[in-house]
């Protein structure tokens, strides 16, 4: 497998690090298996070793392998079981899978409603919501990019709160809404665009799972409309009855 004349837009250690990515998710490299030594990969993909170096340095930042002293680079974790369900909770899914949760505020923003999302979240057409957008990680590995829509007037100063926070429950809890559920999840699928291709992670072309989502209160009423890319490779959706 040559890898000399493919797109020089994307670096060879990037292609490698794809490549073996790709592997992990597809099961031909199972968890806890060790992967083939720097010179195989290296003939493989007809690169040196300094390129088949880089490529694994990347992936175990990533949370994919780990190196071990005198012994080789295995495969590190599985794909994250992301069930979901009427309480659907990012920080809990990542924690019970024994992995560290955490969120990066990218930017909030102040916008009028379009007439779909008044209409998701029970407003006028131009009511003044926040847009939350957020990279959210499993330990290192970035997992989704959102963009969360709430009422500016019901909910004001949530961007700021949400970056002490790092937790859209957190940011709900601090207004006194201290459980809320699913109302609807749509699930569809995608190619990453440049921009959450730079935040994730990912080569141009890869997949992404696209969840457009409204959550209520416990009155019902809803409190925020989200629409979140995940890294395809890196999560399987587990449907629960509601």
């Amino acid at each position: 497998m040559s890898m000399q004349d493919t797109d020089s837009g994307v670096t060879l250690w990037r292609r490698v690090a794809d490549a073996i990515e790709r592997g992990i998710a597809d099961g031909t490299y199972a968890a806890g298996e060790r992967l083939p030594g720097e010179v195989e990969i290296a003939e493989t993909y007809r690169v040196n070793r300094h390129t088949v170096r880089r490529a694994l340095a990347t992936l175990a930042e990533r949370g994919f392998v780990r190196a071990e002293r005198g012994s080789g680079t295995y495969v590190e974790a599985p794909r994250l079981a992301y069930p979901l369900r009427s309480r659907t909770r990012f920080s809990e899914i990542v924690g019970a899978g024994g992995r560290e949760p955490r969120g990066q505020l990218i930017g909030a923003f102040t916008e009028a409603a379009t007439r779909d999302l008044a209409k998701q979240l029970g407003l006028k057409a131009g009511a003044p919501l926040t847009r939350i957008e957020a990279l959210r990680f499993a330990d290192r590995t970035p997992i989704c990019v959102g963009s969360t829509w709430l009422s500016a007037e019901r909910f004001p100063e949530a961007g700021a709160i949400y970056e002490r926070t790092s937790s859209l429950t957190k940011v709900l809890a601090h207004f006194g809404i201290n459980d809320y559920r699913r109302a609807t999840t749509r699930v569809t699928a995608a190619i990453v665009d440049a921009a959450d291709a730079a935040r994730l992670d990912l080569a141009l072309g890869r997949p992404v799972l696209v969840v457009d989502k409204t959550d209520v209160d416990a009155s019902g009423q809803p409190v925020m409309v989200s629409h979140s890319r995940f890294a395809a490779e890196r999560v399987e959706f587990l449907v629960e009855n509601f």
